[in-house]
């Protein structure tokens, strides 16, 4: 392991060590005029520096068994275990990237490919487990379910000429997912089922992806049926992210010290930051509200949607990887204020785009339908920049602002109630457009 691997796994703990455990403390780091965390943390008021770590945490007691297992199971795993029947299938990408697709096979009924969200994988969608995750839930309503992996996650890092050591291997932001991955992956699916479109639901990043493909492979619009956004992200005028708006504000400096000390990969899966996140995380730790705060730190805040006893599985599936090029992308749009390419710099966007700055991406040419769900406490994709976003796309079928004032960016697809406050109108909307399909098809 490198040095510089080492160094920031140590930043990483010590970081998060200092905010587990300051009891009622006021977390604030001011960069200039820029507050990057502003978050009253409410842990216990016995739990301070004075106890030692180990003496508040106990690891596998007391916990359920199928909880401590789904943490260490893969996606297949997962979805074999509880008796569905999973398939790995895998993707080769025009620029040589390795992806795998996970299915729950459902063969001759119609498909539908869910995208994850940023430092997520194919396992967001059924972790939960059954009747609760929204794989599951597809496949019980009819639906052949594939779940994508874009490039640099846990299940994705594979290519045919570099390793994921490599520094070019990670040379890559949202951008050539919307280009390369998803294309890829629904020419896939297309060719094993023999179907000529697709459903489509992407989460977060899962819409960015499809934006771009819209814009840039147009054509592709012709092979969905009906594209569903789960807490679209295109604007971020208005995101509440700290993380997010830290990127923004110190894009330079951030990118700087990322390239100083080498670090191409943001947030690596491994071992040793899968055990601590378990350690601070796990079930029967004193320290589980807090734990909760730190992941909803950059997503928004409520916790009555978030069933902590699941926090063990989410830690074990979850970040699953990102490169640094693609976070500091999210960062050059909230600058921005705009929806556009990735920006190098006036004189390599001259080489690459022949232009000064980077060119917007083409919304116009998103023409498939499109359904938006979005919702007030969303960090990432507030309400207002929804609204902006629904006046760029020609085809908005349907919109619809989620009614719970709390629910955030992870209640989409981890929340308690999703299902009632959510997911049902989708399923509602999707047979909808699955029988007017079925009507054109027979008039055409």
């Amino acid at each position: 392991m490198s040095l510089t691997l080492r160094f920031e796994q140590l930043l990483i703990v010590t970081l998060c060590l200092g905010l587990v455990l300051e009891s009622n403390a006021n977390l604030s780091f001011i960069f200039g005029n820029t507050t990057l965390f502003n978050v009253n943390f409410k842990s216990p008021a016995w739990l301070g520096r004075s106890l030692p770590v180990v003496n508040n945490v106990r690891i596998d007691n007391d916990v359920d068994p199928n909880i401590l297992e789904d943490s260490h199971l893969n996606t297949y795993g997962l979805i074999q275990k509880y008796g569905y029947p999973a398939e790995n299938h895998t993707v080769v990408t025009d620029d040589g990237y390795i992806l795998t697709l996970h299915r729950i096979a459902r063969p001759g009924a119609t498909p539908v490919l869910l995208v994850h969200g940023l430092l997520d994988s194919s396992a967001t969608w059924v972790m939960m487990g059954p009747g609760k995750g929204l794989g599951y839930l597809l496949y019980e309503q009819g639906y052949d379910v594939w779940m994508a992996n874009v490039r640099g996650n846990t299940y994705s890092r594979g290519h045919t000429k570099y390793t994921h050591n490599h520094a070019k291997y990670w040379d890559f932001t949202f951008h050539e997912m919307g280009v390369h991955d998803i294309p890829s992956s629904i020419d896939f699916i297309l060719k094993k089922t023999g179907y000529p479109q697709i459903h489509y639901i992407g989460h977060s990043q899962g819409t960015v992806v499809f934006w771009i493909m819209g814009s840039e492979r147009p054509e592709y619009m012709k092979k969905i049926i009906y594209m569903q956004a789960l807490a679209p992200v295109a604007y971020l005028n208005h995101c509440k992210s700290p993380v997010v708006n830290f990127l923004a504000e110190f894009h330079s400096s951030v990118s700087f010290i990322l390239k100083l000390i080498g670090v191409h990969e943001f947030l690596p899966q491994n071992e040793f930051i899968v055990m601590f996140n378990q350690l601070i995380c796990d079930e029967t730790t004193i320290t589980k509200e807090i734990c909760s705060n730190v992941i909803f730190l950059t997503t928004g805040f409520d916790k009555y949607q978030l069933n902590e006893t699941m926090l063990p599985v989410v830690v074990g599936h979850a970040p699953a990887g990102a490169s640094t090029k693609q976070m500091q992308h999210f960062g050059q749009l909230r600058r921005s204020g705009t929806f556009r390419q990735f920006d190098y710099g006036w004189l390599r966007n001259h080489w690459r785009y022949n232009s000064i700055t980077p060119p917007d991406y083409k919304l116009e040419n998103v023409k498939a339908k499109v359904a938006l769900y979005y919702a007030e406490n969303d960090w990432l994709a507030q309400p207002d920049d929804v609204e902006a976003l629904s006046l760029h796309l020609p085809n908005v079928v349907a919109q619809y602002l989620v009614d719970y004032p709390k629910f955030n960016h992870l209640d989409f697809i981890w929340g308690v109630d999703a299902r009632d406050l959510l997911w049902d109108r989708m399923l509602r909307n999707m047979q909808s457009i699955d029988n007017e399909h079925f009507r054109d098809n027979l008039t055409a």
